[in-house]
């Protein structure tokens, strides 16, 4: 699914996603637990409100796209 991400550089100048909008909802990313490149795209895996997210950031065309999505079942329950 393609979204739209907003997005602020790390140190080294690579984006990394800031606040999710799709389907007409809102999410701010409240945390990044993870990270992996391949040949010309990183997956990022980020926590939500309302679950985690795994996002694939397309290096050579400079677009996002939701590949996973899982919710949180209870208080805490993001893991």
């Amino acid at each position: 699914m393609r979204i739209q991400v907003e997005q602020h550089p790390t140190d080294h100048g690579m984006p990394m996603p800031r606040r999710l909008h799709f389907d007409g909802h809102r999410v701010d990313v409240l945390e990044t637990l993870d990270q992996w490149c391949g040949p010309n795209y990183r997956y990022i895996k980020v926590r939500g409100y309302d679950g985690l997210y795994i996002l694939r950031f397309d290096e050579t065309r400079a677009k996002w796209h939701l590949t996973m999505f899982k919710r949180a079942r209870a208080e805490g329950d993001l893991t």
